[in-house]
């Protein structure tokens, strides 16, 4: 959540926050006031219990109708001191809950907007130009028996799908190749669990604004995660980090699960959007000063990524009114899909500064206290759009793909992907 102090000291830093984002200011009221609330709770409570206290000792000294008073007293003060104590606690998760609401204020730099009113930092690589009709990817996955649709729906539904041979073997290789990477950039490779407490769903920020995307299990009290963002994030909950070992990296893999709350009709076919897939996901604590250098150093890694698998891409630099609950700031990579003739996200890093760590209780020792950590994360490989990207960019005419040169020691030295049906 965000700093307390900064909504007291300067609330209308957060109420320009929020216009950017596009949302109300109301927010902001409302926490201010349940605030007022909680401090004004807390003072009625403390000095009835202070009264309660100073009874008590009075009373074995007292005699007579001196002490038959004080009885009473202490008996109506009782029921006073409860109540106070009731108001008290409705106070302060009435402010809990207020300033949870609160996203993150985003980075001066973050253009502010919606969805389109990203700014595009850079261009890497020229879309290739083919001399034949590209097929789309789900072509290639069925020439190449490497995705089938058809029987995913069949079996789970609409946004579901099997890898079969090739594609099975081509997430296999790029998991491989992405662990490599991570671990030689001196990430802790990690396999979290993919079903969570409510805690860690909400400290992360995903049971506010993205709650209606997320896959609750009924009578467990227990969620599916759409990100090892989450299981990474409340891995440290609660706990009191040495300074001098930051930053942590960690590197994990997991299946993301998603309902695409929203998404009606928008990439209906192939494995573009679907409901569940698997990612390589990297997450770093360190303090706030440094979080903003690192935040670069995640999207240097991203970059390399790409790179090695020989895509045209952009990167965006997200607009405020597009960043998740949690970040600060966010950038997209993108790679051009050439059938579709623009550019989809493969690849996201979000600085969430100080936001998630407070929500979660992950503080650093260091020299002059203890304080918050900074949380960031960012995608390695989500595996069906880099698929998807493989497969479009790399294909040849007669329906083979080739394998970037990187790729191929993970893929048993295959240079390219034969069809096995004309």
């Amino acid at each position: 959540m965000i700093d307390p102090r900064l909504l007291r000291d300067d609330p209308d830093r957060i109420r320009v926050a929020q216009a950017k984002r596009g949302l109300s200011a109301d927010v902001v009221d409302v926490a201010l006031e349940a605030d007022a609330r909680r401090r004004s709770a807390i003072v009625e409570f403390e000095s009835l219990r202070g009264e309660q206290k100073q009874l008590s000792k009075q009373i074995p000294a007292a005699q007579g109708e001196e002490k038959q008073a004080l009885l009473a007293r202490t008996k109506g003060l009782s029921t006073e001191v409860k109540r106070a104590e009731q108001t008290q606690a409705e106070a302060e998760a009435a402010y809990r809950d207020a300033v949870m609401a609160i996203p993150n204020p985003a980075a001066d730099e973050a253009p502010a907007g919606g969805e389109d009113d990203y700014v595009v930092i850079e261009h890497v690589g020229e879309p290739r130009q083919f001399d034949f009709e590209p097929k789309d990817h789900i072509e290639l996955g069925k020439l190449l028996g490497a995705i089938d649709i058809d029987r995913g729906a069949k079996v789970s539904g609409a946004r579901f799908y099997y890898l079969t041979g090739v594609g099975a073997d081509l997430e296999f290789a790029l998991v491989n190749m992405a662990m490599d990477q991570a671990r030689g950039a001196g990430f802790t490779t990690m396999i979290p669990p993919t079903l969570v407490k409510p805690r860690a769903m909400e400290g992360t920020g995903f049971l506010g604004q993205a709650a209606d995307d997320v896959y609750r299990v009924e009578g467990e009290d227990m969620y599916l995660v759409g990100t090892s963002e989450v299981p990474l994030a409340a891995y440290h909950s609660d706990e009191i980090l040495d300074g001098e070992t930051l930053p942590l990296r960690y590197a994990a893999f997991s299946p993301c699960f998603r309902k695409e709350a929203g998404s009606y009709g928008k990439d209906t076919r192939g494995i573009i959007r679907v409901h569940w897939f698997d990612k390589v996901e990297m997450f770093a604590y360190t303090t706030i000063e440094d979080s903003f250098a690192e935040h670069q150093r995640l999207l240097g890694w991203e970059k390399e990524w790409l790179a090695k698998l020989d895509l045209a891409y952009r990167v965006i630099d997200t607009a405020a009114g597009d960043l998740g609950l949690s970040a600060q700031r966010k950038f997209d990579c993108e790679a051009w899909i050439p059938t579709q003739g623009k550019y989809r996200e493969l690849t996201s890093t979000s600085n969430c500064t100080d936001f998630q760590a407070r929500r979660l209780d992950i503080r650093g020792r260091f020299q002059d206290g203890v304080k918050p950590l900074a949380t960031l994360n960012g995608t390695l490989v989500a595996i069906p759009r880099t698929i998807v990207a493989i497969l479009e960019t790399h294909q040849q005419q007669d329906g083979s793909v080739r394998v970037p040169k990187a790729l191929q020691p993970y893929l048993q030295g295959r240079e390219v992907l034969e069809p096995v049906a004309r």
